[in-house]
């Protein structure tokens, strides 16, 4: 399962949000610069970064869906089709209730996990689609689905730098299962959200310097450039950074400050690891599954409200509202 916890400064803060639902007179939905997708009276036609798919209309809506990575489970349970999953890859890293009572009753099959696919399950399950994010180790099993006649669908959502464009592949799991509606809906309501919140950032006047992640080994990723992947610095270069910053977030689970410590005894010399305001991504945790990774992926507005709260504790808008993925470390 692909975890990301390079969470982007610019979508923490600078809340960007640049583009509206696009509609052209031909049926084109654009979801982002990676993703689009048109209709006409015969086929429905998906852009996915290199790769296309052209579904005709006829087997549309889909009825059986598998999913290869968790990441996507989010935007089905958004639109309340958890019913149309057939099989899931390792179950051990899905939050969604929902997921495990539906596997428990074996109306959702365990198909293994991203070192050993079951074919053999797939293939007698017969899923109309499989969606998945393009590991090119696998090529020889998406050419065997391919000749047993499963689309494959791959969304390499984790790419998307816009969190709105990411809340948008919304729209194109309404259009595969006859959800459409419900899906604009839903959508339009997370961007509102999202708008209405950066809004109000917009207005504070309190305008935080923020530290992300923490040491992988020798190296501290951080993005502080104009590129979209994030920069490997050492701790003396992050120390340095760090003098004036006034939170630290997406911090990996840890019970306390003190276990923190145990892994790198040179936090301590950080002036924000003294004041108090540290962060993990961990309040919605079970086991080895977050639904940072599940929801989190789909409600950009429950993230950025987080982070609002988090940045702006004077602001009272959202005072009465808890935080759902985040959770401070004390």
């Amino acid at each position: 399962m692909k975890r990301i916890f390079l969470l982007l400064i610019f979508f923490l803060f600078a809340f960007s949000c640049k583009k509206e639902i696009s509609k052209s007179d031909f049926g084109n939905i654009t979801i982002s610069e990676r993703v689009n997708y048109s209709d006409d009276s015969k086929n429905l036609v998906i852009n996915s970064g290199k790769f296309k798919n052209i579904i005709p209309k006829e087997k549309l809506p889909f009825q059986k869906a598998m999913l290869l990575n968790s990441s996507l489970i989010g935007y089905f349970s958004e639109l309340n089709l958890e019913n149309k999953i057939t099989g899931v890859s390792s179950p051990e890293y899905i939050f969604s209730e929902k997921i495990h009572q539906l596997i428990n009753q074996n109306q959702i099959l365990n198909i293994g996990n991203e070192q050993k696919y079951n074919i053999e399950r797939i293939l007698s399950n017969k899923p109309d689609v499989i969606f998945t994010n393009y590991v090119p180790n696998f090529a020889n099993t998406y050419d065997i689905l391919k000749k047993n006649g499963i689309t494959l669908i791959f969304l390499d959502e984790f790419l998307e730098q816009n969190p709105l464009e990411k809340s948008k592949y919304l729209l194109l799991f309404g259009k595969l299962f006859g959800a459409e509606e419900q899906a604009e809906e839903t959508f339009k309501n997370i961007e509102n959200n999202y708008k209405k919140i950066q809004t109000l950032a917009s207005k504070t006047f309190n305008k935080p310097n923020i530290l992300c992640n923490e040491m992988y080994g020798s190296q501290w990723f951080l993005k502080d450039n104009k590129e979209s992947s994030s920069v490997p610095l050492s701790f003396e270069e992050v120390f340095v950074k760090s003098e004036s910053v006034n939170y630290w977030i997406n911090i990996s689970p840890h019970q306390n400050k003190k276990e923190l410590l145990t892994l790198n005894p040179n936090y301590s010399k950080m002036k924000v690891f003294n004041s108090g305001n540290l962060y993990m991504i961990n309040n919605r945790e079970k086991d080895n599954a977050n639904d940072y990774f599940e929801s989190g992926v789909v409600r950009c507005d429950l993230v950025l409200r987080d982070y609002f709260k988090i940045f702006h504790p004077e602001d009272v808008t959202f005072k009465s509202e808890p935080l759902i993925y985040m959770k401070a470390l004390k």
